[in-house]
């Protein structure tokens, strides 16, 4: 099973890394995926219960459609793009479809509670919204979009921001360990505090 996770993960590095149709081609990889499949791994070994081969799968899965055609990544076909691409890796039916059955999940997220969700969900949700934490996450979305002004992005950053944190960020250690991260984030959006110094 390790073999065909690591056969779909070169598959999405080699996506990812189309210059000519994926607009986040530079970093995506290094700056976002990988960082949250190195998150997920370290949630994985807290818990034990949580099926890692699921969860990578999820990791590397979960933009899969951005990867493909920005303009239709939410539309229901993908979904089964992205199982038809399992399917053809060779793996099994029923894991396909849980994958699937859990990206869905992972997707709704603004209209479900993650914190009900399988534990394999929350783990990848959690490690995606934490990843946006690290790195130059933030500053990437500045340059990709520069025609925009300052206050637009600002805005948009703290919308974000307050979506991964509120609805993405579903496991308590993780909101523990990435507290600090999320509040000099949120500064940098313009959410600055009453006093400096207290």
């Amino acid at each position: 099973m390790q073999e065909l996770v690591e056969k779909f993960r070169k598959h999405v590095i080699d996506l990812s890394s189309n210059t000519k149709e994926f607009v986040h081609h530079e970093w995506f990889v290094k700056y976002h995926l990988n960082l949250i499949e190195e998150i997920a791994l370290e949630l994985c070994d807290m818990h034990r219960e949580a099926d890692r081969n699921i969860v990578r799968t999820l990791v590397w899965i979960h933009d899969y459609a951005k990867i493909l055609d920005k303009e239709k990544e939410h539309d229901a076909v993908m979904f089964q793009k992205g199982k038809e691409k399992l399917l053809e890796f060779g793996f099994e039916n029923g894991f396909a479809d849980k994958v699937i059955e859990y990206l869905g999940i992972f997707e709704r997220k603004m209209e479900v509670d993650l914190h009900e969700a399988p534990i394999e969900v929350r783990i990848a949700s959690s490690a995606d919204g934490a990843a946006h934490l690290i790195g130059p996450f933030w500053s990437i979305y500045f340059k990709e979009n520069s025609d925009k002004p300052i206050e637009e992005l600002m805005e948009s950053n703290r919308k974000k921001l307050k979506k991964d944190w509120e609805r993405k960020i579903v496991l308590p250690e993780v909101k523990k360990a990435f507290e600090a991260r999320y509040k000099m984030v949120n500064e940098q959006a313009g959410d600055f505090p009453k006093k400096y110094f207290s």
